[in-house]
């Protein structure tokens, strides 16, 4: 990493804001307080515009030149996940429960830079938007954000975001045209029979032989394939079925699976199968069966001159190039921000030896701010050099 465009003292200043936001998370459309801790680091900033409450809690600070030219947006997830942290540092989470394990406190912190640097750095032309999204770990929020009434001021040009990846070298970067995170959908099958006594289980109807189909029927997609078109990916989350006791057969069941893709279309029919599945073997054995969709993303598809700025800004500040085979298995919500402009995600590595993102041990390393920063605001120059 050769280069950062902040000075010591803006570091320092972005590293106890990381630390501060990381030892106060807030679930998934719960995110109040830390939309407005935010607000109020970037007001010294003197921002154009700032909008509250953007698809729940979202927060969007902009900067406007005083000519017509390209809104480039960057985006930062508010939200921490419902998994207890193992602190043993000063900056751990305060929150019984909740911690910021996937990173997105280090994200905000990023673009909190972005906007000291854009202090000093005013755009001559455009505008440079920057989007601290809810309800990322949910799937709800960019679709949110793009539902509210309020989007349609910002109507951005160009989008960008990363996501740290443990695992890669500290600021090794990863990007590439087309898909970059998978569609996902997770389904609970709800199943309704009727209660029996043990010794005469003949007499109710048992949800095990449905739940036995449906794990028959997941097994060729429960394996991890190879990425490419075809890609099915089918994970079984969840299961639980009757009464703890010895002397009732059960009549109630629950599975809860998530459905993988590589493209919405795909997702759309993988689910669709399953469900039609589902649905026929439960009114074969007579039992009611109820299916409800949670934590939908959609792909995330990199449009190929995004990607190509990405990378170019990476090169001139001499990050290395990460071996990382994209699509990223998991799902990001960001991709639903494709439907309405040119997207463009990336990977940047935070350490070959930092625990695995949503595990309790992980935490953002401070050292990677720097070239976040320094990455966002290389892309926001390419993008207003090649502007028409």
């Amino acid at each position: 990493m050769k280069k950062t465009v902040l000075p010591p003292d803006d570091l320092r200043r972005l590293a106890g804001l990381r630390h501060a936001l990381h030892a106060a998370p807030e679930l998934s459309g719960q995110e109040r307080a830390t939309a407005e801790t935010l607000a109020t680091f970037l007001a010294t900033t003197r921002p154009d515009h700032i909008l509250r409450g953007l698809g729940g809690h979202g927060l969007a600070v902009v900067y406007a030149g005083k000519v017509p030219g390209p809104s480039v947006m960057f985006r930062a997830e508010l939200d921490g996940l419902p998994i207890a942290a193992r602190g043993g540092y000063a900056h751990a989470s305060r929150i019984p429960g909740i911690a910021h394990l996937c990173g997105h406190d280090g994200h905000m912190a990023i673009l909190a830079g972005l906007g000291l640097w854009l202090a000093r750095n005013r755009p001559a032309r455009g505008r440079v938007i920057l989007l601290f999204q809810p309800a990322e770990e949910t799937g709800e929020g960019a679709r949110a954000v793009l539902a509210d009434p309020q989007f349609a001021q910002l109507c951005p040009d160009w989008a960008f975001a990363l996501h740290n990846m443990p695992g890669l070298p500290l600021g090794a970067l990863a990007v590439g045209p087309g898909p970059a995170s998978c569609a996902s959908v997770g389904l609970r099958l709800a199943y309704q029979g009727r209660e029996a006594h043990a010794s005469l289980p003949e007499t109710g109807v048992s949800p095990a032989p449905a739940l036995a189909a449906l794990m028959a029927d997941l097994a060729p997609y429960s394996a991890s394939p190879a990425m490419g078109p075809d890609y099915r990916l089918a994970t079984l989350c969840h299961m639980q079925m009757g009464a703890p006791a010895f002397g009732i057969a059960p009549g109630q069941a629950e599975a809860w699976i998530t459905l993988r893709t590589l493209c919405d279309t795909a997702l759309a029919e993988f689910e669709a199968e399953v469900v039609a599945r589902a649905q026929s073997r439960a009114a074969a054995l007579g039992l009611d069966v109820k299916i409800t969709r949670h934590d939908h993303f959609n792909a995330t598809l990199n449009d190929a001159q995004a990607a190509a700025h990405v990378a170019q800004a990476g090169a001139e500040l001499g990050l290395q190039k990460a071996e990382f085979a994209l699509p990223m298995r998991a799902s990001e919500d960001f991709g639903a921000f494709g439907a309405r402009t040119r997207t463009g995600l990336c990977f940047l590595g935070a350490g070959v030896a930092q625990p695995a993102l949503h595990t309790p041990d992980y935490d953002f390393p401070d050292a990677l701010i720097a070239p976040g920063v320094a990455l966002f605001a290389a892309i926001w120059r390419r993008v207003l050099d090649n502007a028409q």
